[in-house]
């Protein structure tokens, strides 16, 4: 048995002990305390103790940093208010709630199914939530809104058993649980997915850590709209319920302080601390409820602990000399389990019998009366103190620490063992023990006729119950969760808006991370969409020629620019504002995509649609916070997803992590995610005005969907959008440049100097061997170049094409040959790749500045001879000519491989291919052809 020697480390703050020189003053300034405790209350004796604190700094008396309190409830038994429900009413149906969740997972384990499923989260959790749903949560036809409430995801079912006692959901509902093919319609998600249950659950919670940044995000969204003047939320609160193994996570601790900073006290943290994670316990030797309660009140945060239930009142308060006190705050976790998972007698023994004094304290309680001392998270009273704390406190945040017991009420095979989170089924005599201990009106027989199958329990609608919990539901605004589709008009914006894509730059050279920028700050200047639009850009915005919006769209901070700026006096001023339109995260790829998903679901939360425009290094988007993105698609945002500084080779003066030669491959395995990879400005005016309308243009079946653009910040002469151009082709994936289009990169050498229209072609025989070159990006000029070269120097002609997006193409591919595979009977579809390229002549050969598996993607849809080459291996620092040699991705990399295509089909020499290499001096890194080193 460990000693307060050992758990010195756990206890508060205060117990580092001094001398007492004097221990008869020391006796009288406690007796006084005390006496001022007695006689005005608990809440005149803080006043009091916080005034003295506050002198002794004012003195310099050193005083130990408080981060935790004594391991005892936050809110004293003299401040609880009175609780306003019918207690003994809610406990009855939350019984019936305990055995239907319970239940719905046994009965998902029959034979031929096995599904699997959680039973203790939720039996542990059950008052957590109840108090929550009789009278906190409020629904969506609230006065003042409803409130936003990321359920814990293991918890699900108890959800379930609620919608089903509201008449939400059937029996037959309930057996779908975890199958949702071979019982569609009557199907329920394993955990909160949106997704897969759209007009039921709003958030994706069940990726540990992804919860609580998201609600914090969801809070500040809340504010944001307020102060934008676009909605009414300042009646409404966001709830996250979270497990205390889940705030080992760095996502679940890593936000607090932008909620803190930001004052969001619509937001509560409600943590389940049943002080186990999946496998054991989480602080065996430690305590979580102090950990987490040193953490949250460093963060800034409110804490509102809730440890011990009612029936533990009366032994504090017999505990004068603190001895209870002591023993409470030296136990640690894992023997806080192990009592749980023994007996009254036990306890007696081993927590009660530390002490003579404390053994004497319950020497009058019987086993049974000391087993049901029950821990603050299963009594009502105590919740509700805590809940309508959180809601009414002002200016931080809050969080609700509960301690609890897993598997509660479930029975010794359940209750506090390491092993409850992964048992999935009762036997029939737990069935009956638990059965009995929720006074379910249930016979033996009943369970014993089928085990695998025990019945459901409702009273029916007309019973007394049913109709308090609907009529509580009905007082708060309708049930909770609900997710709700409808939302405002969206007036689209004009093609106006989109002509300064359209006509290029010009003379000057610019990158399409600048095309982008300037066609996003057309959009925001119209009347009556530009609102709409929310950028959000992590630390990065003068990087991606974004320091423009400051001055006019300014940056969120709900708390104004209080300080004088240091740029002031410049006309890109950095300017802060509580309207403010940029959101900037700081440095936190993390939080930037939280804000993203809560303002692409703000059509869905708040019935009021905003468009999130999320700028980021390339590098740094799907590798980094892919998980986040998975979640917002789970989510089902909408919104635009801008990797800047794209490609391996454009920003290889920063090296190996700055170099993304992936993204797309990653951003392909997210079904929500719509990829491009654009070379031109007026290629990105097409992708953004088409996925703005199918987001909001109210014509597409899955307006759902993330666009992802890949945006280079290599500067070239952006040409203006050439006549008759396969808009359609564009957006589905390729299309043919015309001769006209050059956009090189940078200055040429002069030994490879071209017009736009004379590329050496127009002098070649028709028949003359011919290639197809396909590119995607910054690549494209590339293969411009490639064509060129081929044509004057190898008299071989090609054909140039951009390819916007080797995903989509995939895509299309893929959903032709399941249709022909589904359905025999009928024409197989042709893959777009492959109607494209019909027709064509010579081999094709594809680049792009990512591996080669980005090309790849589609070769089984090419017709004929396909060749890729692609920047496999990490990225390193060097100038981009050399960077793509390198990698043999440059424009003279691609006419050799296109000869050696034609030299296998006996088009070109057989020597043609060594002649090119010693020609250009491909295997010579200095030798590549020249180009822009601008960053």
């Amino acid at each position: 048995m460990l000693t307060g020697e050992h758990t010195q480390h756990i206890v508060s703050g205060l117990g580092a002990q001094l001398p007492d020189h004097d221990p008869e003053e020391t006796a009288e300034w406690i007796e006084s305390f005390d006496s001022l405790v007695q006689e005005r209350g608990t809440e005149r004796a803080q006043f009091v103790v916080r005034n003295l604190l506050q002198r002794a700094g004012a003195q310099s008396v050193g005083v130990p940093l408080v981060t935790t309190t004594d391991y005892v409830n936050t809110i004293p038994a003299d401040q609880e208010p009175e609780y306003p429900g019918d207690e003994e009413t809610e406990r009855r149906y939350r019984a019936w709630m305990r055995w239907n969740a319970a239940v719905l997972v046994h009965r998902a384990q029959r034979p031929g199914i096995g599904v699997g499923g959680h039973i203790s989260t939720y039996a542990g959790a059950a008052t957590l939530y109840e108090v929550g749903f009789n009278h906190f949560f409020r629904g969506k036809d609230h006065p003042g809104g409803g409130d936003q409430v990321f359920f814990q995801g293991h918890a699900s079912p108890g959800m379930y058993a609620r919608a089903f006692m509201e008449g939400r959901l059937t029996e037959e509902d309930l057996d779908g649980f975890r199958q949702e093919k071979s019982r569609e319609g009557h199907a329920l998600s394993s955990y909160p997915h949106p997704r897969l249950m759209p007009e039921f659950w709003e958030f994706p919670t069940v990726s540990m850590g992804i919860g609580p940044m998201n609600a914090i995000y969801q809070a500040q969204s809340n504010r944001y709209l307020q102060q934008r003047g676009l909605a009414e939320t300042s009646d409404q609160h966001v709830w996250a319920f979270l497990g205390d193994g889940e705030m080992d996570e760095p996502e679940s601790r890593g936000l607090l302080q932008l909620a803190a900073n930001e004052g969001l006290d619509n937001l509560t943290f409600v943590v389940n601390c049943n002080l186990q994670r999946l496998d054991g316990p989480v602080r065996g030797n430690g305590k979580i409820v102090q950990e987490l309660e040193a953490f949250f009140r460093g963060a800034g945060w409110n804490v509102i602990k809730v440890v011990w239930g009612r029936e533990w009142d009366s032994l504090l308060e017999k505990d004068r000399e603190g001895h209870l006190l002591r023993i409470m705050n030296e136990t640690p976790d894992g023997d806080y389990q192990t009592y749980k998972a023994e007996d009254g007698g036990f306890v007696r023994e081993h927590f009660f019998g530390k002490s003579a004094e404390t053994k004497e304290l319950v020497a009058d309680l019987t086993d049974e009366q000391i087993w049901n001392l029950k821990r603050g998270g299963h009594d009502y009273h105590k919740v509700f103190a805590a809940y309508k704390a959180a809601t009414e406190f002002k200016g931080k945040p809050t969080v609700i620490l509960a301690k609890t017991v897993k598997g509660y009420g479930l029975g010794s095979h359940f209750e506090g063992r390491n092993a409850t989170h992964q048992i999935k089924k009762l036997t029939l005599q737990d069935l009956k023990d638990f059965r009995d201990h929720l006074r379910i009106p249930i016979t033996d027989g009943q369970l014993e006729a089928d085990p695998y199958r025990p019945p459901y329990y409702h009273p029916g609608a007309d019973a007394p119950e049913i109709r308090y919990l609907l009529e509580r539901r009905r007082a708060l605004g309708g049930s909770v969760p609900e997710r709700r589709s409808r939302h405002a008009a969206v007036s689209l914006p004009p093609s106006s808006a989109y002509a300064v894509a359209s006509r290029g730059s010009g003379r000057q050279q610019a990158a399409t991370t600048m095309a982008f920028v300037r066609l996003l700050k057309d959009l925001m200047r119209d009347k009556q969409f530009g609102k709409r639009i929310v950028p959000i850009v992590p630390d990065e915005s003068r990087t991606f020629g974004m320091d423009a919006f400051f001055p006019t769209a300014e940056i969120y901070n709900p708390n104004g620019q209080n300080y004088l700026s240091v740029d002031r006096d410049l006309v890109l001023a950095y300017k802060e504002s509580p309207a403010g339109q940029l959101i900037h995260p700081g440095i936190n790829e993390a939080g930037a995509v939280a804000a993203f998903t809560a303002a692409g679901t703000s059509y869905a939360t708040h019935g009021e649609p905003l468009v999130p425009i999320y700028v980021f290094y390339s590098m740094f988007g799907f590798q980094r916070t892919g998980d986040s993105f998975w979640a917002a698609g789970d989510q089902m945002a909408r919104g635009f997803i801008i990797g800047a500084t794209a490609g391996r080779t454009t920003l290889t003066g920063e090296g190996l992590q700055h170099a993304d030669g992936h993204s797309p491959l990653l951003a392909s395995t997210n079904p929500a995610v719509v990829t491009y990879d654009p070379a031109y400005g007026y290629e990105i005016g097409h992708i953004v005005r088409a996925g703005l309308e199918r987001m909001y243009g109210g014509n597409h079946s899955d307006p759902n969907v993330m666009y992802y653009l890949t945006v280079y910040n290599e500067p070239i002469v952006q040409p203006a959008e050439p006549e008759g151009l396969d808009v359609d082709g564009l957006l589905r994936g390729m299309y043919r440049l015309p001769l006209d289009v050059d956009g090189s990169s940078g200055p040429a050498a002069p030994e490879v100097e071209a017009t736009k229209a004379d590329d050496g072609a127009a002098r070649l025989p028709q028949d003359a061997p011919r290639a197809q070159l396909l590119a995607s990006g910054v690549a494209v000029p590339w293969a411009i170049e490639a064509r060129r070269l081929l044509a004057e120097d190898w008299d071989v002609a090609a054909d140039v094409w951009s390819v916007t997006s080797w995903t989509e193409l995939r895509r299309d591919g893929l959903a032709a040959e399941e249709q022909a595979f589904l359905h025999p009977e009928v024409e197989a579809p042709v893959p777009f790749v492959t109607q494209q390229l019909a027709g064509t002549r010579g081999p094709v050969v594809a680049v792009t500045d990512y591996m080669k598996a980005v090309p790849d993607q589609i070769r089984q849809f090419v017709p004929g001879d396909y060749a890729v080459l692609g920047a496999d291996g990490f990225g390193f620092s060097d100038t981009r000519a050399s960077a793509r040699r390198f990698f043999k991705i440059d424009s003279t990399s691609v006419v050799v491989r296109a000869l050696q295509e034609l030299a296998r089909r006996g088009e070109v020499p057989a020597d043609a291919p060594r002649r090119a290499i010693e020609k250009y001096r491909l295997l010579d890194v200095t030798a590549g052809p020249e180009a822009s080193t601008d960053e």
